[in-house]
This record gives C-alpha cells, sequence and structure tokens, in this order.
C-alpha cells in the first residue's frame, strides 16, 4: 500500500508535513534531515527539488533554492540520496518542484525513480490539470504515485471539483494568495476553509503560514493538518536542533 493511503487510513487529524529543500543547507544534508524528521515525530516529509525560479516561494525558500544549486544538487542527486535512506525509511514522503526539471528528467523515468526510491507523491503546482489529466495522468497512476493538486482562496467550486475527481490523496490547501514564508491569519480565512470542508470529501492539509505551535493548532482546527516549510528551512539555516524544533510544534499533539 501506498504510504499517503496508509497515513490517511490511520490519521486524519493534526497531521503535521515538513518541506525542505533538497541539497539545502549542505549537498548531503537530504539523508539526514528525512532521518531526524522521522525520529521526531513528523507525520510526513515533503522533499524540495530546487528550482531557479520558484514564483510561488517567498525568500525563505528562494534562497535554500539557490543555496542548493550552488551546492551542485540535481534531480538525479537527489534520487541517489534517497536511495541511500529508501530501505530504514517508513515516513511517506512527497517531492514538490516546479515540472521544467521533472519534464527535462524524463515524466516517466522520473515516476519510476520516485518508485524505486519510496516517494509516495509529487506536488508539481505549475502543471497545468487539462495537461495532467491528457498526458500524465496514467503514468503517476502506472507507478502508484499520488499526484497532489493545490486549491487558494480563487479556486472556484467548478474547478474544486474537477480537483477532487482527478485527487487520489489530500488535497493542499494554500490559505493565501501570495508566496510561502507570511504572516496569516488563519481566523479571517475561516469562510474558505468552510467553503473547502463543505465541498470537499477528501482530507485536505492548509499550507502557506504556519510556523509554530499556535499556528500549527489554529491550522488544524479547520483542516486534517497543516504544512510547514519556510520555518523549518529558517531553523535549518540557524542550526535549529530538528527534534526540538518539531516537538515544540506538535505538543500534545
Amino acid at each position: 500500500m501506498n504510504k499517503i493511503d496508509k497515513l490517511l487510513n490511520q490519521n486524519q487529524q493534526n497531521i503535521l508535513s515538513v518541506y525542505f529543500t533538497a541539497g539545502y543547507p549542505e549537498l548531503n544534508s537530504t539523508t539526514k534531515i528525512i532521518e531526524d524528521l522521522e525520529n521526531s515525530g513528523a507525520d510526513l516529509i515533503e522533499i524540495g527539488i530546487p528550482f531557479s525560479d520558484p514564483v510561488a516561494d517567498g525568500p525563505v525558500i528562494q534562497y535554500s533554492n539557490n543555496a542548493a544549486i550552488e551546492n551542485g544538487i540535481t534531480l538525479a542527486l537527489i534520487f541517489e540520496q534517497l536511495e541511500e535512506i529508501s530501505p530504514k525509511s517508513k515516513i511517506p514522503k512527497i517531492m514538490m518542484g516546479y515540472f521544467n526539471p521533472v519534464l527535462k528528467f524524463g515524466v516517466e523515468r522520473f515516476c519510476e525513480n520516485c518508485a524505486r526510491v519510496g516517494i509516495d507523491g509529487v506536488i508539481i503546482p505549475d502543471l497545468p490539470l487539462t495537461e495532467y489529466k491528457n498526458q500524465y495522468q496514467q503514468i503517476f497512476k502506472k507507478f502508484d504515485i499520488h499526484f497532489i493538486f493545490l486549491v487558494s482562496p480563487q479556486t472556484s467550486k467548478q474547478r474544486l471539483s474537477e480537483i477532487e475527481s482527478l485527487s487520489t490523496a489530500f488535497i493542499y490547501a494554500v490559505s493565501t494568495n501570495s508566496t510561502t514564508g507570511g504572516a496569516v491569519d488563519f481566523g479571517k480565512q475561516k469562510s474558505y476553509f468552510s467553503f473547502l470542508r463543505q465541498h470537499l470529501t477528501k482530507p485536505f492539509l492548509i499550507g502557506f503560514g504556519v510556523k509554530d505551535r499556535q499556528s500549527f493548532v489554529d491550522a488544524c482546527s479547520f483542516a486534517n493538518g497543516t504544512i510547514i516549510g519556510s520555518a523549518f528551512i529558517k531553523a535549518l539555516s540557524e542550526k535549529k536542533d530538528i527534534k526540538n524544533f518539531i516537538q515544540e510544534i506538535t505538543l500534545e499533539k
């Protein structure tokens, strides 16, 4: 069974997904960060594929992308690093990135490698819905790789319905129409989250703006869980202890 399916079958509340950029802060940081997150209480890990123009991301993640590229990371090297940890890693893992590196690598080759190294799903925000459906959906299904879709406050009811019909796992709910890393008052987004709860039958996790225990609790009160990225990368930059960082967020989870 795909490990994301197993997670969602066992737990649909207070899920914590943590994003980091592969190859940051050091070229070979990937496996150690995965190990530390897995041992610290994270439920799901998102591994970012560095890209030179991450348009949806704020300055913290942009910086980590640029630094990782300067460190020499490539998609092929990420797969080598994941292969190293795959035999001992049990936590569900997602790769997140922009479509250009995936297309250059080859979509079927990308999915084949994902399956080989224990990747359970992917998030590719800039791959159009229609293009995914018409050209790539069957490839992802062939290798049992979930494709996770994003929705935002601007997503229409019609598009939301289409996204849910294509979704095989959870849905990534972007909290605001902004880039990653900004401050978010989740209470002011109540009508948007209520709209999602009313029209979605599949689980959804809230991303953008989750940075600490309080924002984790606030977001989880509206959704099945949260995604934290910029705050974690900032913690890595400041060489903070990963276990302490995660446990401060998931206290009394």
